[in-house]
């Protein structure tokens, strides 16, 4: 990868001579990237970007600041590519809790369709410095309950705000259920709408420059809640925009039906019939496919959004993970909604991917270095960013996490620490640096506002459970 601010010598180690921003240094194991770890190793970042790593000893000198990892693990830092962040104010809603996925959503909507642009602030603030907290250095958000404008503005306000990596996603429902849909008509749109505020906000925010804070995608829904027009126009905006595209997809047997009923086809068919089987594509969940679907899909380039925790409390079902990455398909970490999940911990769906792993495919499916690659290396190919997210290596983007793990949990686990990580628990994050800004700093977020937006967070979701 060519850029300006390389200062590391082939080895990677440092150009004594630079000088640096942020040096972590102390690390019991430094994790470059899924080939490359250093023992005692120390990472040096400039103007955002990773300069230079090395061995204990080998530091550059004259960083502007120095950080000790105090023998904690250092890995890039998480990639977050499915979520729903506006579903914060309704977690854990009691009537909705125990449903299947048609249910849940059927009970939520009518709560959503109160959204507005100071509740999707609160939101998407709240959600960030949670996914911070669990080690996430970049995430998506799959917003597609649209009953007022600009709430994709909000959004991206509150990222630029925080200074966090956001790929905003215009999601968009149009077929409510006066349509054949399964949306009421308050939090559904017309395909114009969606169409024109998807350009909209192409030309105004995203940004393909590398090292970019914010991206935007192109994001309808599902296949029970949007038009085959509507889903054929997005492909084709998102070619002449050149902007990736996401959804859900093969997400519930009920889908299938769906799909069958509706469209005369599975899924994964209509999904290939309105344009969508293309390497600018990254799906949700894709826990229904059948193994030729899926060989279709990864010959095409689509990505999975792998969503452990929400399958497992959903109960519909879990991705056929190594059996998509067998096959070469990109496949990343989500945690998704925070009304169906009830968390943004990417640690916790990281450890979440292990577990279900292991758990589909015995004892060597999974490890807890394939899980952080999922999360990290991925992620990023799910976002189309893997040259430079994901991953450590002189060039890429300065994000990275110094983890913690509570020392009686660690008591006795002294022969590898990326295991460790994931089998020792909790974990979180004690640094999270984006861009090579420093946003938790000795496991506390360095956002002086939290504490007044917790509280406004709570009087929105008060009104919109109606608990007011």
């Amino acid at each position: 990868m060519a850029d300006t601010h390389h200062h590391a010598r082939p080895d990677g180690t440092a150009d004594p001579t630079a000088h640096c921003d942020l040096l972590v240094r102390d690390a019991r194991l430094l994790v470059i990237d899924g080939d490359t770890e250093v023992p005692g190793g120390w990472i040096a970042l400039r103007d955002g970007r990773v300069t230079a790593y090395g061995p204990a000893g080998s530091e550059p000198a004259g960083a502007a600041r120095t950080l000790s990892a105090a023998g904690r693990l250092v890995t890039p830092g998480l990639i977050n590519t499915h979520h729903h962040m506006y579903q914060n104010l309704t977690r854990a809603y009691a009537p909705a809790v125990n449903g299947t996925l048609f249910t849940w959503l059927t009970t939520l909507y009518p709560l959503w369709a109160a959204l507005d642009e100071e509740a999707v602030h609160l939101a998407t603030y709240v959600g960030i410095a949670e996914l911070l907290l669990g080690g996430c250095t970049t995430s998506m958000d799959h917003h597609y309950v649209h009953p007022g404008p600009r709430l994709i503005d909000a959004q991206i306000r509150t990222a630029q705000e925080v200074g966090f990596r956001f790929h905003a996603t215009r999601g968009s429902m149009t077929r409510s259920t006066e349509d054949g849909g399964l949306p009421p008509r308050s939090v559904t749109q017309t395909a114009e709408e969606v169409l024109a505020d998807s350009e909209r906000l192409v030309q105004t925010y995203h940004d393909p420059a590398p090292g970019a804070l914010t991206r935007v995608a192109l994001a309808p829904c599902s296949p029970f809640s949007v038009t085959r027009e509507l889903m054929t126009a997005t492909a084709e905006l998102a070619e002449r925009l050149d902007v990736r595209l996401h959804t859900h997809l093969a997400e519930d047997p009920d889908e299938d039906a769906y799909c069958l009923e509706t469209y005369g086809c599975r899924p994964v068919e209509y999904f290939e019939s309105v344009g969508w089987m293309t390497d600018r594509t990254w799906v949700a969940h894709c826990i229904h496919p059948t193994e030729e679907e899926r060989a279709r899909l990864a010959a095409a380039g689509v990505g999975v959004a792998h969503c452990p925790s929400s399958n497992m409390l959903i109960a519909g079902g879990t991705a056929a993970v190594r059996e998509m990455r067998g096959l070469g398909m990109p496949v990343g970490i989500g945690c998704d909604g925070s009304a169906s999940t009830d968390h943004a911990s990417l640690w916790l769906e990281t450890r979440g991917a292990l577990l279900l792993g292991r758990y589909r495919g015995g004892p060597s499916a999974m490890t807890a270095r394939d899980a952080l690659d999922i999360a990290t290396r991925g992620s990023a190919r799910c976002l189309g960013r893997a040259d430079e997210l994901g991953q450590l290596r002189p060039g890429a983007c300065g994000d990275l996490v110094v983890w913690d793990t509570p020392e009686v949990a660690l008591a006795g686990a002294l022969t590898d620490p990326v295991e460790a990580w994931l089998r020792c628990a909790p974990s979180r994050a004690w640094t999270t640096v984006v861009g090579g800004r420093v946003l938790v700093d000795g496991g506390e977020l360095q956002l002086p506002a939290l504490e007044e937006k917790l509280a406004e967070h709570t009087r929105v979701a008060r009104r919109m459970q109606g608990l007011v």
